[in-house]
């Protein structure tokens, strides 16, 4: 009796079975079914290595919002500047800082370097420092010098303008350094420069979740001759400021374990369909032709 309940249970269970099993000897190979077989699953691979190195591989998404994405800075961004003036003494260069706030600086030195440059008739500027959040400017001019130059020359070239931290990522490519080789040395010696730059702030987050805070800028720039109340020419080279209330954020992410499991359930059940159906057709369409070929034959 036992025995007879344990082989009805097993019946039951049975009757679930949605993958039927079809007795080997019922079935029939063929050499177009074996060349379909192969190419299935050559395709199957092929499909799965795509799928797999994607998975892999970290993306770069952005989005755009509008807020301060860094307000644990006090409200500063740090700039760093490194300009080459191959005509002007270093005595006589100096960094002036001017913004909405009130902020004026003359003649700004910390975090700063003069390099001599050509036997010490050139000088290179490089100095870091930091601007409040407001519109505003700073420039390279001669203002702080003790006794202002009869003819100051203020060709140069910009080797680094930048904002906030230092941001390399391979997959994201924007205007971080956009004044980077602005070469003004075939210019008006007597000119000032103008370069208007609009900052946009800049957020990189990496997969474990740690952001970066670094800013791009737009830059258009003008040229022009300017003269003091004393009729004097002082060039300078000033770099005007505002900031976008639009924030980019590049965040990385990765491929969902979910998602590339269910990519690869298709990839394998949609081939494998496709190819049984291919297979059939031709099988059908080739004893259909052998039946026509047998009556012409009779």
């Amino acid at each position: 009796m036992k025995e007879l309940a344990g082989a009805g249970n097993s019946i039951c269970w049975i009757m679930f079975d949605i993958y039927r099993k079809v007795p080997k000897d019922l079935t029939q190979p063929t050499y177009t079914g074996a060349i379909i077989s192969v190419c299935c699953c050559l395709f199957i691979l092929f499909l799965f290595l795509s799928e797999l190195t994607g998975f892999i591989a970290t993306e770069i998404v952005n989005e755009l919002y509008v807020d301060d994405p860094d307000k644990d800075s006090g409200g500063k961004i740090e700039v760093n500047l490194n300009i080459s003036l191959p005509n002007l003494h270093c005595e006589l260069v100096g960094l002036d800082i001017q913004d909405e706030m009130g902020r004026h600086e003359v003649g700004h030195i910390d975090n700063s370097m003069k390099i001599p440059l050509n036997n010490g008739d050139g000088c290179r500027f490089e100095g870091h420092f930091s601007i409040n959040k407001v519109p505003g400017n700073f420039h390279v001019s001669t203002h702080s010098a003790t006794a202002q130059p009869q003819n100051p020359d203020m060709t140069h070239i910009i080797h680094k303008l930048s904002f906030g931290d230092k941001l390399q990522v391979q997959n994201v490519h924007g205007a971080f350094n956009a004044l980077e080789g602005a070469d003004k040395l075939s210019s008006n010696p007597l000119a000032s420069h103008d370069y208007i730059l609009k900052i946009v702030p800049t957020v990189y987050e990496d997969m474990s979740g740690k952001q970066r805070y670094s800013y791009q800028y737009t830059v258009a720039n003008k040229e022009y001759v300017a003269y003091s109340h004393t009729g004097r020419i002082i060039p300078a080279i000033w770099f005007r400021y505002d900031l976008s209330p639009i924030t980019v954020k590049y965040t990385e992410r990765r491929q969902p374990l979910y998602r590339f499991i269910t990519s690869i359930c298709a990839i394998i059940g949609g081939t494998f369909t496709v190819a049984g159906i291919l297979d059939s057709c031709i099988f059908t369409a080739s004893e259909a032709w052998k039946k026509i070929q047998l009556g012409k034959m009779q």
